[in-house]
């Protein structure tokens, strides 16, 4: 059964190698990864951190991002997130897609 599950495994592992290139997928990813979390630690914790600072203006934009701005931002980020590895899967996908075979002598393309 162990081997079974093992050979699963190096299939889709070998599949995924075949489309996706790791190097560009990965650096992609990651530089999406860092910057969203870097916004996402700037708008949370500075925020809260100069909460007074901002309350200054004469609004409640410290209270507002503590209470629900933040959150908002967080689901801003989630989104974006989900859209832009999307579009980097396609790219890649297309990067990598040879295209459809070609048709045999006699065969109809349009018995589709």
């Amino acid at each position: 059964m162990p081997e079974q599950v093992s050979a699963q495994h190096d299939e889709a592992a070998a599949v995924a190698v075949e489309v996706f290139p790791p190097d560009l997928h990965d650096t992609h990813h990651l530089w999406l990864k860092a910057s969203l979390l870097t916004v996402w630690v700037v708008v949370t914790f500075g925020g809260a951190y100069f909460a007074r600072v901002l309350q200054k203006g004469g609004g409640q934009w410290g209270y507002w991002m503590a209470a629900q701005g933040s959150v908002l931002v967080f689901l801003a980020i989630v989104v974006f997130y989900s859209w832009a590895m999307a579009r980097f899967e396609r790219r890649d996908a297309q990067a990598t897609d040879p295209g459809p075979p070609p048709l045999e002598d006699g065969a109809d393309d349009t018995a589709l």
